[in-house]
């Protein structure tokens, strides 16, 4: 039985970045010679909505900054040592500038491939703080796979919030998929949706990693 779509307000950096209806958004990645820089975010009207800069530009690895003018989200892999190194995930933190305080709003467990024990379970990303008679210890898992553009952010219920692809035509002409779209269903958060696309841009060594 296919899942029903999801009929809610997910407004987990700002109800601003929600639409009552269906957004279909363009990533384009900066090319390869600049090393880290990232990636940029357009709608239909080619109007840049959100700005990712990687590590080449920040200076820093494992840190990404997601904007939209101004900073929206920092976006940090801890660093655990010897800890994170035997763990079976590597953890990333997404925080908000509230007020001039990071307020820490979501986390992404990354499977640790150099881990002891090694997982194939897939990302998974945990709203902070976890909501109350919440079942799971993780609200969003990525399905499919990022490097091909061919993947969905969906709920702990099985609801897509969100899809990666590339059209057909550009597919034919590219060997790399460094032009996408993104699906965002009504009412989910445009700006977490690609606080995660920035994680998973890095995992898989992509436009933010150096």
């Amino acid at each position: 039985m296919e899942a029903s779509k999801p009929n809610y307000l997910l407004p987990i950096i700002s109800k601003m970045y929600c639409s009552s209806s269906q957004v279909v958004l363009v990533v384009r990645q900066r090319p390869q010679a600049v090393g880290g820089g990232g990636f940029v975010v357009t709608d239909c009207s080619q109007k840049v909505v959100f700005q990712v800069d990687g590590c080449g530009i920040l200076g820093k690895k494992g840190e990404l900054i997601l904007r939209d003018g101004d900073n929206i989200l920092l976006i940090r892999q801890l660093k655990g040592g010897l800890v994170q190194a035997l763990n079976i995930y590597k953890k990333w933190k997404g925080y908000y500038d509230y007020e001039g305080l990071e307020k820490s709003v979501f986390s992404i467990k990354e499977p640790n491939k150099n881990a002891c024990f090694p997982t194939n379970n897939p990302v998974r990303i945990s709203i902070e703080p976890k909501v109350n008679g919440q079942v799971k210890d993780w609200n969003f898992e990525i399905k499919g796979h990022f490097p091909d553009k061919n993947c969905s952010i969906v709920d702990s219920l099985g609801n897509i919030i969100a899809q990666v692809g590339v059209k057909e035509e550009i597919e034919r002409v590219m060997t790399r998929k460094d032009l996408y779209h993104v699906v965002v269903q009504p009412g989910i958060d445009q700006a977490f949706v690609f606080g995660i696309i920035a994680v998973l841009d890095y995992i898989y060594h992509e436009s933010t990693w150096c």
